[in-house]
């Protein structure tokens, strides 16, 4: 029985450890591939060019840049409100959001064409930039989440997690904020030039982290042949669909905003109607995928008794996200400019025209890559330390009562 329960990984399926972490290891050995081949012959060999600067790698960057912060919401809510349940998922949900973000970094790295131009953007700050706030706000987060990871999982430093999870909080908060801003302060671009992109951003990045924490909170505890305690799946099932909710109203009230203005009306036709691709996206992926299919499962009868049913719905809006960001951040670009407001305008770079957009299988291999990098992280984190939740159901009961 004792190698049947194995809370560290160390002796527990060594094989099921070795193969994940193999097969992780390909995908990042695509990305790498990707990358050196871009780098020897250029991004020609991709669908971005000089009207669609952000493709399909961005998608899976930002999409993962914004579930890192908002997988470290399980942890907030346990060290800053007191959640006990949330308390015991605190560890994985710090180390989650660590290798999440190292994997959506990854993506922006790689796709620069030349890395060391990192270099650049780490010694030298222009304030007016908003991508230079959020560099300091990536690599704030990467110490201070550090730092409470490390108080979280040591005993004599036990008492400064609180105060330091308030820090990673607010930070958190402050880097959604800022990563919705580099779309909400590009006022050119008529499907970004919004205050609603910070809020919202911020919602979204709540459902995106809770779906992937209990993805990856189910295999931990199916790897160690366990089961989620029926009143914990129930609260955190409940919990997720507050947040998809939520994300579906900032949704609507970021279109009607638009639709109050009469320039704006152009761009929502494109998305809601008459995009193609895009607004297929948008009510089939992000709508219908990742809200209103997520939300019926959650709340059907028997949910709280299923951990299938709820895991399911946790895919979808993981799905729906990254749905969601290639609208907001392909479709945004795809919307031609208004160079010339009240006037119409066409040249040799096509101005004035929707631009078409296919990404190839370099930009593919791009973005799952920063998937495997977190999934080898995670992997490799959860088999050298004790990062599977532990209940204290007496407290739990203490709580309910």
């Amino acid at each position: 029985m004792a190698n049947d329960t194995c809370f560290n990984q160390q002796t527990c399926k060594p094989g099921l450890f070795w193969t994940l972490l193999g097969l992780g290891g390909i995908v990042v050995l695509g990305m790498l591939y990707a990358f050196f081949t871009l780098e020897h012959h250029g991004h020609v060999l991709t669908g971005m060019d000089n009207q669609i600067v952000w493709g399909l790698p961005h998608v899976f960057a930002v999409f993962l840049i914004v579930a890192a912060s908002g997988v470290l919401n399980v942890a907030s809510i346990g060290s800053v409100f007191g959640k006990q349940i949330y308390k015991a998922r605190a560890p994985l949900s710090g180390m989650l959001a660590l290798a999440m973000l190292a994997g959506g970094l990854a993506v922006l790295v790689l796709d620069l064409g030349r890395p060391d131009r990192l270099i650049v953007a780490m010694t030298y700050y222009n304030f007016k930039s908003i991508f230079a706030w959020n560099m300091i706000f990536y690599n704030g987060f990467f110490a201070i989440v550090g730092l409470y990871l490390i108080t979280l999982m040591d005993r004599k430093l036990k008492a400064y997690s609180k105060p330091i999870g308030f820090i990673a909080f607010l930070w958190r908060l402050g880097l959604t904020t800022a990563t919705g801003s580099i779309f909400g302060f590009l006022v050119a671009r008529a499907g970004y030039n919004s205050a609603m992109m910070a809020p919202m951003f911020i919602i979204m990045s709540f459902a995106y982290g809770l779906a992937v924490f209990l993805v990856v909170q189910t295999a931990m505890y199916k790897w160690n042949n366990l089961s989620l305690d029926e009143r914990i799946l129930s609260r955190m099932k409940n919990l997720l669909g507050v947040f998809i909710a939520a994300s579906l109203y900032f949704t609507v009230v970021f279109h009607l905003t638009n639709l109050y203005f009469a320039k704006q009306w152009e761009f929502e036709r494109f998305i809601l109607l008459e995009g193609g691709v895009y607004t297929a996206l948008f009510w089939l992926g992000q709508i219908v995928i990742g809200g209103l299919v997520p939300l019926a499962l959650l709340y059907s009868p028997g949910a709280r008794q299923s951990i299938g049913t709820v895991m399911v719905a946790a895919l979808l809006v993981i799905i729906g996200g990254i749905a969601q960001m290639y609208v907001t951040i392909v479709g945004g670009q795809a919307f031609p400019l208004d160079l010339f407001p009240g006037y119409a305008e066409s040249s040799s770079f096509h101005d004035g025209v929707v631009h078409a957009y296919a990404p190839t299988i370099y930009e593919f291999l791009l973005g799952f890559g920063g998937i495997g990098v977190a999934f080898v992280l995670t992997v490799a984190a959860v088999r050298a330390f004790k990062f599977l939740p532990q209940d204290d159901f007496k407290t739990l009961e203490a709580e309910e009562a």
